[in-house]
């Protein structure tokens, strides 16, 4: 028995759940969880952002590069994310024994994103139901979605950017849309859609953007059986009541992105997962750290409040005397053409005297002070960029044309696929990204997890069905 009768959905011809698991990048989510899932009769989720896949013992294989240019590394890369988001699905599947559903999620700004797509759903014909895809406007999704006849799924965050995909592309293949995923900005981890004209510290009620959503899916002739999926910030379902057999909102299913980590099968390591455990509300940031350009929520560890204090030793400069730029920098950077304002020059013999000493310039035209070793570092992995963005902020890579964005490497960022790839198979929670949504302090709150107690997905979803 489900919550207030929670009814399962058709979804391409299978009845499942419409209880979705959030399909989080870099080996945070895989087969093991996402096949659970789906023979727990939701829909599972691989990640198909650069997947892990494994020698024949059984060992993940190690993503190395060791090609000279970036664009060997990228070909790499995109081979490296092909096999193994192919070795995800089969092994999911398998683990589904036909239930639910597999899908698999891609992140349309991720470097290569439509050469991995394809190559990954030319070899599981027949084994994904669905892709869902965001971060960026995947105009290409459903014609993609067309060839490989697999459903769509793409996430917005506000119905403008629905209207603006139906109109220029998913008119033309509606039948294959099989939802529509709404990830709220402000309580989903990850990379968030918040644009330039939202607030990011006014968080707005997610109620009337859905239904805002509805009433652009109504106008544009979408059947109200095609489900909103509701992600970011879905704990209890009980909590969402109003939201199930409601007339305004048409059909709704919810997506499952932090819950999910804290399982016996979630390929997260045990330190991940034990420090989800000690979160307090406010501890989850939403920032604009990463080199994707794109507003994300992270745990604020003492990596993400080491780019904080970094980007707070920062001052403006001009390659000649302008305005209030009247002295000459003399710490941390070589040559006397940086003119700034005289109490930045304070600022900057103040940091410089707490061994922060290497001025690096940024895109916009200011100097962000680090220490030698952090100078030493960021130069390293600018240098080491594999192209897994398809623009690159920390390392000017873009993955086509002449490879570069045309703008200086900006080091008040870093570099994503090292710190992704080093917490999902490292234990370092202290000093790398840890992706989470802003109710993860929920896990420390919930007497489901009391005691310690890590539950299986089975266990999980059969909880979340009675409304916990």
């Amino acid at each position: 028995m489900s919550f207030k009768g929670l009814q399962p959905i058709i979804y391409r011809g299978r009845e499942v759940w419409p209880l979705i698991e959030g399909g989080k990048g870099v080996s945070a989510t895989n087969h093991t969880s996402s096949g659970a899932w789906a023979a727990a009769g939701g829909v599972g989720t691989v990640s198909a952002v650069n997947a892990d896949s494994y020698d024949a013992e059984g060992k993940i294989v190690p993503q190395v590069y060791e090609q000279l240019t970036r664009r060997e590394r990228h070909e790499q890369l995109i081979r490296y994310a092909i096999d193994g988001g192919v070795e995800q699905v089969k092994r999911a599947y398998d683990i589904s024994g036909g239930k639910g559903a597999i899908n698999i999620n891609v992140l349309w700004e991720m470097g290569g994103a439509q050469a991995v797509l394809e190559g990954i759903l030319e070899q599981t014909r027949g084994l994904v139901t669905g892709v869902t895809c965001g971060a960026g406007m995947p105009y290409k999704l459903a014609e993609i979605a067309a060839r490989y006849d697999v459903a769509y799924l793409p996430i917005i965050s506000s119905a403008r950017a629905f209207r603006a995909l139906w109109k220029r592309s998913y008119s033309k293949v509606a039948d294959l849309m099989a939802a529509v995923v709404y990830e709220d900005p402000w309580l989903a981890g990850g990379h968030n859609g918040l644009s330039n004209a939202e607030d990011p510290t006014k968080p707005e009620d997610p109620y009337p953007r859905v239904k805002a959503l509805r009433d652009t899916m109504r106008a544009e002739g979408i059947a109200d059986s095609v489900p909103i999926v509701m992600a970011g910030g879905v704990w209890f379902l009980r909590e969402w009541n109003d939201w199930i057999e409601n007339p305004e909102l048409g059909s709704i299913a919810f997506q499952f992105g932090t819950r999910p980590l804290l399982t016996q099968e979630s390929p997260i390591p045990q330190g991940w997962k034990d420090r989800l455990r000690t979160l307090e509300p406010g501890d989850v940031l939403l920032h604009r750290f990463s080199p994707t350009g794109f507003y994300s929520s992270a745990v604020k560890n003492p990596f993400l409040r080491n780019l904080e204090a970094r980007s707070e030793r920062q001052i403006p400069y001009s390659r000649v005397e302008a305005g209030a730029h009247t002295v000459q920098l003399d710490v941390g950077v070589k040559g006397k053409n940086f003119w700034v304002a005289p109490a930045d020059l304070d600022r900057a013999r103040t940091w410089a005297g707490q061994g922060f000493t290497e001025g690096l310039r940024t895109p916009d035209d200011t100097i962000v002070f680090v220490t030698p070793d952090e100078r030493t570092v960021i130069r390293e992995d600018q240098a080491a960029c594999m192209g897994c963005l398809s623009h690159c902020g920390f390392s000017a890579w873009k993955d086509y044309d002449d490879y570069t964005t045309g703008r200086l490497a900006d080091p008040r960022s870093f570099c994503i696929q090292k710190t992704l790839q080093d917490i999902a198979h490292g234990d370092d929670v202290e000093q790398n990204l840890m992706f989470a949504g802003h109710a993860a302090y929920r896990f420390k709150q919930d007497p489901f997890y009391s005691n310690n107690y890590t539950p299986t997905v089975k266990e999980l979803v059969d909880r979340i069905l009675t409304g916990d």
